[in-house]
């Protein structure tokens, strides 16, 4: 388990995070999100003892990191993947971190297998892809079979086949009772990998619930079809309501539910040819509650092809 109450962190006159607090438990795969510039690499920092906070208190599995006797075998973590000696092999990298907390030999075997490098374990890491290195840094972080893992970015450079084998392994760690956290700019796979999320912007906590939970506070649209829509949108016309349309014979209306607009068109002779509800996804959520705690903003353009 991890716990973070009030955690504050100050470099100079700027401030990163601000008062946060979050729990992260065993069991499920835990989402750690914010725009670029949020606070989520100081945070997981602070988790890891790498940096000390100003205020406030973080600690994992009761203890703060640096209490911890053999941290590997607490804590696994991959922060930069690519933080290898480049001239060492992938085997020679994993059996000195291994000299230096007692991990017997078979666990660096072990890892390897589990990571899928071995046709490369002897390869100078230094030659490795990204994907490859991502690879081994995952291997590093599970060398002391910890209870807890913290990885940032995990997939990137991963191709599909890679991304889909460490969204298995993340859930089947999570279902073994270990405590997972990940930071990642992929919300289509945040949202099939994540259980849980930890939505951080401008350094103080925006959001900790269930992925449903949080795509469900978006809110959604309904999307109808009838050859009536001109007559079906002004009886849907109300405060709070809004009816938008790409195409004569298709509606998207927000602020209704299905039930109601059925019962409406019902009441009025109205047929329809489709009431689907469209609920928002995780990205959509995610850029809705964190609109105004992005660093920069990229200017909108108001039509394709119009100069911003």
């Amino acid at each position: 388990m991890i716990e973070a109450h009030a955690l504050t962190k100050r470099y100079g006159e700027r401030t990163a995070v601000t008062e946060l607090s979050f729990t992260v438990r065993p069991g499920v795969v835990t989402g750690f999100l914010g725009p670029n510039g949020a606070g989520k690499s100081t945070t997981m920092r602070m988790i890891l003892g790498l940096d000390a906070p100003t205020s406030g208190w973080v600690r994992v599995n009761g203890k703060e990191y640096a209490r911890h006797r053999a941290p590997l075998y607490e804590v696994g973590a991959m922060l930069e993947a690519r933080a290898v000696h480049t001239g060492r092999s992938a085997y020679h990298h994993l059996l000195a971190l291994a000299a230096t907390t007692g991990i017997p030999r078979r666990r660096v075997e072990e890892v390897i297998d589990i990571v899928g490098l071995r046709e490369v374990a002897h390869k100078r890491a230094g030659g490795f892809s990204l994907g490859m290195g991502q690879r081994l840094g995952i291997a590093s972080a599970l060398l002391g079979d910890p209870a807890t893992l913290v990885l940032d970015e995990p997939v990137n450079g991963l191709d599909p086949e890679g991304i889909r084998w460490i969204r298995t392994l993340l859930k089947d760690l999570a279902a073994q009772g270990r405590t997972v956290l990940l930071s990642s700019h992929l919300m289509s796979e945040m949202a099939l990998t994540a259980e849980h999320l930890v939505v951080i912007g401008r350094g103080r906590l925006m959001a900790d619930m269930t992925v449903a939970d949080f795509v469900k506070g978006a809110g959604g649209s309904v999307r109808v079809r009838t050859d009536e829509a001109d007559r079906l949108r002004r009886l849907l016309a109300a405060p709070g309501v809004a009816v938008t349309s790409e195409r004569s014979e298709v509606l998207e209306v927000t602020g209704l539910s299905s039930d109601r607009i059925g019962r409406t068109a019902a009441d009025a002779g109205i047929a329809l040819a489709e009431l689907t509800p469209q609920q928002a996804s995780l990205e959509e959520a995610f850029m809705e509650m964190t609109r105004d705690a992005v660093e920069y903003q990229a200017p909108v353009r108001e039509r394709e092809g119009q100069p911003a």
